[in-house]
């Protein structure tokens, strides 16, 4: 398979619903969201954006299977399986923060071999595939090179739900904030991660993600010359839902924190 043509074509059709999500953002009716449980908000933007990405991607690859946050297909793939995010920061969006993107994996025998990540607001498309670099806008990305915690910013994500482990994850912060430049929290894992790929951040950390979350971006992140693990420095990510994405140089500053508390 020809990975790099594939994902062209993968970063044409993110592009097309990237155009539907923005002319939405302008004429937009915080009315008509929708929970699909606490804190969780959906609109039809989420669901309509979806939509047309799975109807796009069926044209490339009718025998893939889909992974996707609003459920708009449910299908299963022997070698093949899209992994997306419609609209990654849908609170964003909704609020009118401009942070917020699009996130679109593909794996093959359970191995991403595509990762197409697109901020919208700022027009910027993160991507790699299967033998290639990490680029954005065409221009080749690596991870920073800052050597330690006190010479980085950090990035993580706030629980929304599910908050019995809230206390931890607290006090993980306030240790994180006390060693670095400082950490923030933009709302969107998928931005969150491919600013690590491209050296905005030194690390992202968070707990409790969906695998639409982070499939892409910590692919980015790893063909970025970036290090990516569980919170027990594994490599079960995907199955865990905790992500530790690093520049490779604070992988075990950060773990050696996270170990203390989870």
């Amino acid at each position: 398979m020809n990975y790099e043509l594939l994902c062209n074509k993968v970063i044409s059709i993110v592009k097309l619903t990237g155009n539907f999500i923005r002319k939405e953002a302008m004429q937009f009716d915080v009315q008509k969201i929708e929970y699909k449980g606490l804190n969780d908000m959906v609109s039809y933007v989420d669901k309509t954006a979806e939509q047309k990405l799975v109807q796009n991607l069926e044209k490339l690859m009718p025998e893939a299977g889909f992974i996707t946050e609003e459920k708009t297909i449910n299908r299963a793939g022997k070698t093949y399986t899209w992994i997306i995010d419609p609209l990654d920061g849908t609170t964003n969006f909704i609020h009118g923060i401009p942070t917020y993107g699009i996130s679109v994996a593909l794996y093959e025998d359970r191995l991403p071999v595509i990762g197409v990540v697109y901020e919208l607001n700022r027009g910027e498309m993160f991507y790699s595939y299967k033998g290639g670099p990490a680029l954005m806008n065409k221009k080749e990305i690596k991870v920073s090179n800052n050597p330690d915690l006190k010479s980085s910013l950090l990035a993580t994500g706030f629980p929304y739900y599910q908050f019995d482990e809230q206390a931890k994850y607290l006090k993980l912060l306030a240790e994180m904030m006390q060693k670095s430049h400082g950490v923030r929290r933009i709302g969107a894992a998928a931005i969150d991660l491919v600013y690590t790929a491209c050296g905005r951040f030194d690390a992202f950390f968070e707990y409790n993600l969906q695998q639409w979350d982070f499939a892409a971006g910590c692919f980015i992140v790893q063909q970025a010359g970036g290090e990516v693990y569980d919170f027990a420095g594994g490599n079960d990510y995907f199955e865990k839902r905790e992500i530790l994405a690093t520049n490779g140089k604070l992988t075990t500053e950060m773990l050696e924190a996270i170990k203390k508390y989870f």
